[in-house]
């Protein structure tokens, strides 16, 4: 007769099992069941509603009726706003991923060899972290003003930097790589302290100069902190919307697919099947980015 498994508890440094209580079972249950039930309601749910409501036409008065992909190939084919947007988060994404992430990580690689007065720089540049994307928006309005801004006010020139729609969009991105530099900066200083030190000096004793030490070692090492600064990034980059809602509502070459989604979902025309429909875009472009990575990165982990 097979003996029964042993109860389920902790195992004491002596060997002995300590069965968990009713309260241990409770406590459990409370910490890993509300926070599940929170990210089920806020997030799953309203994301698989946005994917239903993506296939019907509903204007949030009456009964939602069912088009199937109808949303979908008017917003590819017959929606003038909808290349733009999605070019222009493309754009966004691509120039927080490949300029302000890698300043982010120079700036936590500069700051983390505790530098005389590394203290200050990190609050420098991590205050605009704390500011509002609207307010960033609201100070960069001010910046590139065309009458009374500081850029033009210095330079001597007369640049509609916000209304001229061939320039607009580089001028915002600098305002939101301004705020993104920070958070990478603090994303990363963490990352670096949690490095073992030993890991450092056997690859110095090896013969390893730094580039070799932190492309081999040190940037491998962080990878945790690496899937976060990408999701954080993706996320930045596609559901960006204060700063260029602030400037002029997301129109004359500032369109972004968070700005249609809004204007369509809450607009004079409500068409929320048709918002959740760019919504479900914006989505499937977001995991796209996430799921490649996560892939590549583990493929090469088991090879």
């Amino acid at each position: 007769m097979s003996a029964l498994p042993p109860a389920a508890g902790i195992r004491s440094p002596r060997g002995r099992v300590r069965k968990y209580s009713a309260r241990d079972r409770l406590v459990m249950v409370l910490m890993l069941g509300v926070p599940a039930l929170l990210v089920a309601g806020l997030i799953w749910g309203p994301a698989l509603a946005s994917v239903f409501l993506s296939l019907t036409r509903w204007n949030g008065v009456t009964d939602p009726v069912w088009v199937g992909g109808e949303n979908y190939t008017q917003a590819f084919t017959i929606y003038p706003p909808f290349w733009p947007a999605l070019r222009n988060n493309i754009v966004w994404l691509l120039a927080l991923a490949l300029i302000a992430t890698p300043l982010g990580l120079l700036l936590a690689v500069i700051l983390d060899k505790s530098i005389r007065g590394s203290r200050f720089y990190q609050s420098v540049f991590y205050l605009p972290v704390v500011l509002s994307l609207a307010l960033v928006g609201f100070i960069w309005t001010l910046i590139y003003s065309q009458d009374q801004g500081l850029i033009n006010q210095l330079s001597g020139l007369e640049v509609n930097w916000l209304g001229d729609s061939s320039i607009n969009l580089p001028a915002v991105l600098v305002a939101a790589g301004w705020r993104h530099v920070g958070y990478i900066m603090v994303l990363y200083l963490a990352g670096l302290k949690g490095v073992d030190a030993s890991m450092k000096e056997a690859a110095a004793l090896d013969g390893a100069n730094q580039w070799q030490t932190f492309s081999r070692v040190v940037f491998p090492a962080m990878k945790p902190i690496n899937i976060v600064v990408l999701v954080v990034t993706v996320i930045e980059g596609l559901r960006a919307f204060d700063i260029v809602y602030i400037i002029n509502k997301g129109t004359n070459g500032l369109e972004l697919l968070s700005v249609l989604i809004t204007n369509n979902i809450v607009g004079e025309a409500s068409r929320i099947g048709f918002g959740s429909a760019i919504a479900v875009v914006l989505l499937l472009i977001s995991l796209a980015f996430i799921i490649t990575y996560l892939v590549q990165t583990f493929r090469k982990e088991s090879a």
